[in-house]
């Protein structure tokens, strides 16, 4: 019993982690968008800020996965927990896919086109 609530505990850790990503991430993404739209008012405005949003986004739900994984295995290895957890990565790897493509233009698996940077700026 000693085990689980150790893996429960880093599970919740993980989880807060994954929130933290996420309005950390908007937070900063807002206010560096809202620096620069009062220092310009260029066209790369909104585009920056959705990508910067967007990255702390997929970060914020890659923890959640992991947290997701290290208290559904460790914790409670039933069938059914297991049949939910693989349908919540199931739809937040839909969501991390359609996120990458809406930043970068492809896939996550396709190599950037000769010429581009590897890294959208």
């Amino acid at each position: 019993m000693e085990i689980e609530s150790v893996m429960d505990g880093f599970g919740r850790a993980v989880d807060a982690a994954g929130v933290l990503a996420i309005v950390i991430g908007a937070a900063v993404a807002t206010l560096l968008a809202a620096m620069a739209l009062l220092r310009s008012r260029d066209g790369t405005i909104y585009t920056s800020y959705r990508e910067r949003l967007g990255r702390s986004i997929l970060l914020g739900l890659e923890l959640l996965v992991a947290a997701d994984i290290i208290r559904t295995v460790a914790v409670t290895p039933t069938f059914e927990s297991v049949g939910v957890l693989a349908l919540i990565v199931l739809i937040r790897t839909f969501l991390s896919f359609t996120l990458e493509l809406e930043m970068t233009g492809r896939w996550p698996w396709q190599k950037p086109a000769t010429g581009m940077s590897a890294e959208p700026q």
